[in-house]
């Protein structure tokens, strides 16, 4: 394949390379400033750290000096010095569902609050559900060496080596299972929440009540949950009735096609998350089906769906 580059962007291109270029090189350092000022570079540090004092006229000065000077403290450096990136890595599997947005941005939030002392800073690392993906992140941000990592996982239990690997770095698993007692975790009773969701559906009348799941090894809690209302209500679980929606909007859109196709027909559909329940209604309404009347929805988990469900 030929690229064609006009000339005019090819030299504003390179024009911007060499800028970046000159400003590598003329990086302003401690040492630059501290002869700005006209102390030693020891005098720098400590103003900078906050962990010596330093005279108010001095300190004053050296901050003048580096507002004017342009100054950023080299985080590469200050890594190997400490021994701590100020980092936190995020891992999600879809940063586009509302409720792994507003889990990053609750996150970020508050170990960022730097009035509070934190002063940390964040990167999200999103898997799109794959496993290999996850594998590869985790291991990537443990040789990055961040502070801790936040994993809403696919699988943590894939990773049997990830207690040894991590070496004391804090981990703290949202929503999964993670056989490691020095790691957090914060969980919801997805079983509870599904057979409860379940049984809902139930009792407003549905005979045929159909599930759109999540992806594969994931989500185990609100299977058990939607056959276990089946089941205490005297109703067969159907394997033709359960069909995978990949936890997204479009996925939600195809397995309820897929379940309004089939025959005879749900006439209610649990979905794992909320996302996949607007894509639901959305081909309910596609199809003329009237929600609840012709076909009830129910949402599992998350805020995609705020003011959208419908049952």
């Amino acid at each position: 394949m030929q690229i064609v580059w006009h000339s005019g962007v090819t030299q504003s291109v390179l024009d911007e390379v060499r800028s970046v270029k000159v400003s590598r090189r003329s990086r302003v350092t401690i040492g630059d400033v501290a002869r700005h000022v006209g102390v030693s570079p020891t005098t720098v540090s400590h103003v900078l750290s906050g962990k010596r004092l330093v005279a108010a006229a001095t300190k004053q000065r050296i901050m003048q000096a580096i507002e004017e000077l342009g100054y950023r403290p080299n985080s590469a450096a200050r890594q190997l010095r400490t021994n701590r990136s100020r980092m936190v890595a995020v891992i999600v599997p879809d940063i586009t569902n509302p409720y792994y947005s507003v889990l990053t941005r609750g996150l970020a939030d508050v170990v960022g609050a730097a009035d509070a002392g934190h002063d940390y800073g964040t990167y999200v690392c999103n898997t799109d559900g794959s496993l290999e993906r996850e594998r590869r992140y985790l291991h990537d941000v443990l040789d990055r060496g961040v502070d801790g990592i936040v994993v809403a996982s696919v699988n943590l239990a894939a990773e049997p080596d990830l207690a040894r690997r991590r070496l004391g770095t804090p981990v703290v698993c949202i929503g999964g299972e993670y056989d490691d007692r020095d790691a957090d975790m914060v969980t919801a009773d997805d079983r509870a929440g599904a057979e409860a969701a379940t049984a809902h559906l139930l009792s407003r009348g549905a005979k045929r009540v159909a599930m759109i799941r999540g992806a594969p090894d994931a989500g185990a809690g609100r299977d058990r949950g939607y056959v276990a209302a089946l089941t205490a209500a005297g109703h067969p679980v159907r394997e033709e009735w359960i069909v995978r929606g990949h936890w997204t909007r479009a996925g939600g859109q195809e397995a309820m096609r897929t379940l309004m196709s089939r025959r005879p027909r749900p006439d209610a559909v649990f979905c794992a998350n909320d996302l996949m329940a607007i894509g639901a209604i959305d081909v309910a309404h596609e199809l003329g089906l009237r929600v609840p009347d012709d076909v009830a929805a129910s949402g599992g988990r998350g805020r995609g769906g705020r003011g959208l469900r419908r049952c």
